[in-house]
C-alpha cells in the first residue's frame, strides 16, 4: 500500500524537485500525484513500497533539516543585505494585491461582527 511523503501543497518547485532527485538517487519507487482542478487536493509524492517508507522518511528529516539551514542562512544574508521581502517591499511591487487583501480581510471581520451587530440593535 503506497504512503504518502510529501503534500505539495504550498511547496515549492525546487524542494519538489530535490525531493524526487533523492528518492531516484536512493532507488525508492514513487509516484506523484497532481492537483485536482479545482484545489480539493493538492496532490503529494507517494512511495509506493511499505518497507521503503521508513527510509523515505529518515532521508526526508534529514533533507528537511538541511534545507532549514540553508534558507534560514539565505534569509538572514538578504535581510542583512537589505533585499529580503517585506511588507513595504510588496507593497510597492503590488499594490492592488495589498488592496484586495486587505479589502478581502475587512469583509470577512465585518461578517464575523455582523451577527453581534445584529442582535445589539
Amino acid at each position: 500500500m503506497s504512503k504518502l511523503l510529501l503534500n505539495l501543497r504550498n511547496v515549492p518547485d525546487d524542494e519538489a524537485d530535490d525531493v524526487r532527485a533523492m528518492l531516484d538517487e536512493h532507488r525508492i519507487a514513487f509516484y506523484e500525484t497532481t492537483p485536482s482542478r479545482w484545489g480539493i487536493s493538492s496532490g503529494g509524492i507517494w512511495v509506493t513500497d511499505d518497507a521503503a517508507i521508513v527510509e523515505a522518511k529518515r532521508l526526508m528529516a534529514i533533507y528537511q533539516a538541511q534545507r532549514q539551514t540553508r534558507v534560514r542562512a539565505e534569509y538572514d544574508a538578504a535581510r542583512r543585505a537589505g533585499t529580503a521581502e517585506t511588507f513595504w517591499t510588496v507593497l510597492r511591487a503590488e499594490p492592488a494585491r495589498v488592496a484586495l487583501t486587505v479589502l478581502g480581510i475587512l469583509f470577512m471581520l465585518a461578517l464575523v461582527a455582523l451577527p453581534i451587530i445584529l442582535l445589539r440593535g
